[in-house]
């Protein structure tokens, strides 16, 4: 285990040690958008404060769901660039806080939506725009339960080689450019093969 590792589990079991956790999940609890038993996985690494990421979901995603969702799993994981987003880990935290209230993708759309206006007092804003149990949802943040869940997808990404965000994949493949003609055409290819995600 990476001495960074250590360090996150060490700090992560002292702060949950002086915060109440009833409710909140120690693991992610988020679902797919789309279809939860397509044979077909699109898979993104996102961060929320990167701006590609917020004009991906515009230009990229919003049509490529109209066009698959029924036939798609669409799935996102954690991958925040802390070094250049300063809001990025904690919007990745709340996410998933969101995900306990089954509110993950409302949290996820909010958060894109008003990327420009991320910080720390407007996710909790937006929790309650959202009508989350907002004592749970603070206490989830406080606990940093969820850093270790946005530290497994982020692990995950760079296991894949992820390096930048956006970054998709397609069971498994990644997508070699963000552009809605190679998306679609890994998709139809994919679709065409009817094949389970690896």
């Amino acid at each position: 285990m990476r001495r960074s590792t250590l360090l996150l589990t060490a700090s992560v079991l002292l702060l949950t040690a002086c915060v109440d956790t009833t409710g909140v999940q120690k693991e992610s609890t988020k679902g797919p958008r789309g279809n939860v038993n397509a044979s077909v996985t699109l898979t993104e690494y996102g961060d929320f404060q990167c701006p590609a990421c917020g004009a991906a979901e515009t230009v990229l995603l919003e049509p490529l769901m109209a066009t698959y969702g029924t036939r798609v799993r669409f799935e996102f994981k954690q991958f925040p660039l802390r070094g250049l987003h300063p809001y990025a880990q904690e919007a990745a935290e709340a996410s998933e806080c969101a995900a306990d209230q089954g509110k993950f993708w409302e949290m996820h759309d909010i958060i894109y939506k008003n990327q420009k206006d991320l910080n720390s007092k407007n996710l909790r804003s937006w929790a309650e725009e959202l009508k989350l149990d907002t004592d749970l949802f603070g206490r989830c943040l406080k606990s940093k339960l969820k850093r270790s869940v946005v530290q497994a997808d982020y692990n995950a990404g760079e296991k894949l080689g992820v390096n930048s965000t956006p970054s998709f994949f397609i069971n498994g493949e990644k997508v070699p450019t963000n552009d809605i003609e190679t998306v679609s055409s890994m998709l139809d290819t994919a679709l065409s093969r009817g094949t389970r995600p690896l």
